[in-house]
């Protein structure tokens, strides 16, 4: 077999997943958004914009999205680095792997019983109440964004952590030794040193976080109460309860630009900072 030929049987595989799972898929929402909702729902052949016309009316999800899915990849990101860091640089050998399992555990638990659990949390009767005992009256948490901000960090990141951790653990740790010995400061040495050779892992965290988060509805639907509602939110709305397929592949169609331009954008980004982290390094 020719080199050509065992590269094609190799990537085989993962060519046919891949077109049958997601192309096909994306290609049938991208010809349903083009058609109308037949009288009983669902989808008839068409050819019209007028899907894409409406999008407006379903601003608000797109907004929340927009606002909250960014916020809480960052939110993720700050709450996530000094843990990973620690966990990689500081941690005594012996209890790093104890503290990874504890990273882990909230996936042993279903993100339904862990959303419904911060219901009670930020509840009258839980957070708000304490506050009131202390004074602070009147605190709504539940039902708000922030809310659904709590879930989105509390859900999502330890697939923020071990990203950034793998990166950090793999990191030399002779470079920080040289650049204390140069007379660098800690400080001088991790904004020059660790943060830069961690960049892959924060750009890898943080795709995946933003990409799951541009498509959740669970989170939303718990902890915002049917106030604050995600794209999908909208979508499940659209397919299940309001049956229009057409317009609910348009929204869709537009979601998936919207991640595949901010995720380019984002690689453009990553891939500039490494280019001059590279050229700090040969300076």
């Amino acid at each position: 077999m020719t080199e050509r030929g065992r590269n094609i049987f190799l990537l085989a595989p993962a060519g046919a997943w891949f077109l049958v799972m997601l192309v096909i898929p994306l290609a049938v929402v991208l010809i349903f958004s083009f058609g109308e909702r037949g009288p009983a729902g669902g989808y008839v052949p068409a050819f019209t914009l007028e899907q894409y016309a409406n999008l407006p009316a379903r601003w608000a999800a797109f907004k929340n999205t927009l606002i909250l899915a960014p916020a809480g990849t960052l939110a993720s990101l700050l709450i996530a680095y000094p843990l990973a860091y620690y966990l990689a640089v500081r941690a005594d050998a012996r209890w790093k792997t104890v503290l990874l399992v504890l990273v882990i555990v909230p996936f042993w638990t279903s993100i339904l019983i862990r959303s419904y659990a911060w219901i009670f949390l930020l509840g009258g009767r839980g957070i708000p109440a304490l506050l009131a005992m202390i004074g602070i009256e009147d605190v709504r948490l539940i039902n708000t964004p922030f809310a659904v901000l709590i879930g989105i960090v509390y859900g999502y990141l330890p697939l923020m952590v071990f990203p950034i951790f793998v990166n950090l653990d793999r990191l030399d740790k002779r470079l920080l030794e040289a650049s204390s010995d140069l007379g660098a400061s800690p400080w001088r040495t991790f904004l020059q040193v660790t943060l830069p050779m961690s960049l892959p892992g924060i750009a890898t965290g943080c795709l995946l976080v933003f990409i799951l988060l541009m498509g959740e509805f669970l989170i939303p639907a718990i902890l915002g109460g049917g106030k604050v509602f995600f794209v999908g939110n909208a979508l499940v709305d659209l397919f299940l309860q309001s049956r229009n397929w057409a317009f609910g592949s348009a929204v869709a169609a537009t979601l998936v630009v919207l991640m595949l331009g901010s995720v380019t954008a984002y690689m453009r980004l990553i891939r500039r900072l490494g280019a001059q982290r590279e050229d700090v390094a040969l300076m």
